[in-house]
């Protein structure tokens, strides 16, 4: 059980039969009546994002997540078999339960898994991936770093913004959270 006075962003609680991470909170003493905290609930599985009022010190359950660091192995059909590092034993993910950053999934990358009981809430890749470039228009001569950008897609089929200097084959560094190109490797 955590006290509403201890809410936070990033801690997670059960309600209303699902997760819960708590977004925003604001705790206020109003002159008359009882201080209260106003948060925004953002659910872990739908993404649904509501505001709720709490009484101060109110308790509700905190969210038991377990997250566990595995491996993506390989693909088999439309599921991602992961395996995880400390027991070996093999996971399969859908695309969906990956989310939308499964564009940089490639074999051999670690992931941290987390789950609550046995269902998989989400799946963090690291915040950066060094990932190859297979297709791009050709730079020409007089291109500098500052002078634009163009489409390129790498190596797991994502399509990244990059400077109009990379070329083919060349390895670039992407940040995850925001699709970016941040450089070259």
């Amino acid at each position: 059980m955590i006290s509403s006075n201890d809410f936070r962003p990033g801690v997670s609680i059960e309600l209303d039969g699902g997760v819960w991470k708590v977004v925003e909170f604001l705790h206020v003493k109003p002159g008359k009546g009882s201080a209260f905290v106003r948060t925004k609930l953002k659910n872990v599985q739908t993404g649904n994002v509501v505001e709720r009022t709490f009484r101060a010190g109110e308790t509700v359950p905190q969210a038991n997540l377990e997250k566990s660091v595995m491996q993506h192995t390989y693909k088999e059909g439309d599921d991602y078999v992961f395996m995880d590092m400390e027991t070996y034993e093999e996971a399969r993910l859908s695309a969906a339960q990956i989310g939308e950053r499964v564009k940089y999934l490639k074999e051999g990358m670690e992931a941290s898994v987390v789950r609550w009981g046995e269902q998989v809430m989400e799946v963090e890749l690291p915040n950066s991936v060094v990932l190859e470039v297979t297709q791009t228009d050709p730079g020409v001569k007089g291109d500098t770093a500052t002078g634009g950008t163009k489409p390129a897609i790498v190596e797991t089929g994502a399509q990244v913004m990059v400077p109009l200097f990379i070329s083919i084959g060349e390895k670039i560094k992407i940040d995850t959270r925001n699709d970016s190109y941040l450089g070259r490797e």
